[in-house]
C-alpha cells in the first residue's frame, strides 16, 4: 500500500507548535480556542507513566471528535519501543491527526518501521510523520533521515528539534544565545532544506522571561527555522510575530515579484530595481514570502 499524501500543497504556517498534554482534558479543550499555527498533543514526555492510558483515550477521542479549526493536530507517541508505543500508534492511526510526531528518531529505519505499521493498521494517507531530533546519533544521521522525506512510505514532512535530550544526551549548556547548540540547530536545518522539510526549532524553557524568548524566537527565525515549538499559551502570540513576514517585508516581495513578471524583465537574470541590483533567486525567496503571507491570512481568516 502506497502511503503518499498525494500533490505538494501549499504552504503551511507553522510559526507556533504548542505541546499539549494528553492527559489534561482541560487543557486539550482549551487548545481549540488558541491562536497557534498546530498542536502537539503529547503521549510521551509531558505525560507520567500512570496516566498513559488515559491521556492516549483523551487524546484520541479529542481528535476524533475535531473542533480544532484550521489548526494542525499533531500525536506525538511514544517511541515503540516503550511499553506504550504499539497501542499509542493503533490509537493515533484510528483517530486520523493531521500527523504523528515519532520521537527520539536516530535512524531512517526508526520511521521505516512506524510507516510499516501504519500500512498494517491501515492508516488513512494524510497522515503524514514528523521526527524528533533529539539524540546525537540523529544529529550525525540528519541526512539519512530527512532522505525519509523521498520515501511515500514514511510521509516525512517536519523535523522537530528536541533541544533539552539534546542538551541532556551532549552535555551543551542551553545558555543565552544557544552558543554551544548552534552547530547541531544549523545542520538540522540544512538537512531539512535539502530534503523539502519544515523545521521546527526547540522549546524555550523559562515562561517568564519574555524578552529572553523573543530573542531565542528571532535568532531561530535567522538561523532558517520556519517556527518553534512552545510550552505556555503565553509564548504563542510573540512566536507567530516573530516568525511572520513583516508589513514591509511582504510589500517588498510583491514589488520585486511584479517587477520579474513585467515583459521586459521575464527573462533576465537580475534587474535593477529601486537602485538596487536584484536577481532572480531573489525573486524565488520573495514568491515564498507572499505565499507564507497569503497562507497566514487565510488561516486567520478561518
Amino acid at each position: 500500500m502506497n502511503r503518499s499524501p498525494g500533490p505538494l500543497m501549499q504552504i503551511h504556517p507553522r510559526r507556533s507548535v504548542l505541546y499539549m498534554p494528553g492527559s489534561n482534558a482541560r487543557a486539550l479543550e482549551k487548545a481549540k480556542t488558541l491562536p497557534t499555527d498546530a498542536l502537539i498533543l503529547d503521549l510521551e514526555d509531558a505525560v507520567a507513566p500512570d496516566a498513559k492510558a488515559l491521556a492516549r483515550e483523551q487524546v484520541a477521542a479529542a481528535v476524533k471528535a475535531k473542533g480544532f479549526g484550521p489548526r494542525e493536530v499533531i500525536i506525538r507517541i511514544n517511541g515503540l519501543d516503550t511499553p506504550w508505543g504499539a497501542d499509542d500508534l493503533k490509537a493515533a492511526a484510528a483517530a486520523v491527526p493531521d500527523a504523528i510526531l515519532v520521537p527520539k528518531v536516530s535512524a531512517a529505519a526508526d520511521l521505516i518501521g512506524v510507516g510499516n505499521r501504519l500500512v498494517d493498521l491501515h492508516a488513512q494517507p494524510s497522515v503524514s510523520l514528523w521526527a524528533m531530533i533529539e539524540t546525537p546519533v540523529a544529529i550525525l544521521k540528519l541526512g539519512e533521515i530527512a532522505a525519509e522525506a523521498r520515501d511515500a512510505l514514511a510521509a516525512l514532512k517536519v523535523l522537530v528539534m528536541g533541544t533539552n535530550d539534546l542538551a541532556r544526551e551532549t552535555r551543551a549548556r542551553i545558555v543565552p544565545g544557544r552558543l554551544p547548540m548552534l552547530g547541531y540547530l544549523s545542520l538540522a536545518v540544512a538537512a531539512a532544506r535539502a530534503y523539502g522539510l519544515d523545521i521546527l526549532d526547540g522549546v524555550y524553557n523559562d515562561i517568564g522571561d519574555a524578552a529572553g524568548f523573543a530573542s531565542e524566537c528571532a535568532a531561530g527565525r535567522d538561523l532558517g527555522f520556519d517556527g518553534k515549538t512552545l510550552i505556555h499559551p503565553s509564548q504563542i502570540e510573540p512566536c507567530n510575530a516573530a516568525f511572520s513576514p513583516s508589513a514591509a517585508e511582504v510589500e517588498q516581495a510583491r514589488k520585486i515579484v511584479a517587477a520579474f513578471e513585467l515583459p521586459e524583465n521575464r527573462d533576465k537574470g537580475a534587474i535593477s530595481l529601486d537602485g538596487r541590483m536584484v536577481e532572480r533567486l531573489h525573486a524565488q525567496i520573495a514568491r515564498r514570502t507572499v505565499a507564507l503571507s497569503d497562507a497566514i491570512a487565510a488561516r486567520a481568516g478561518g
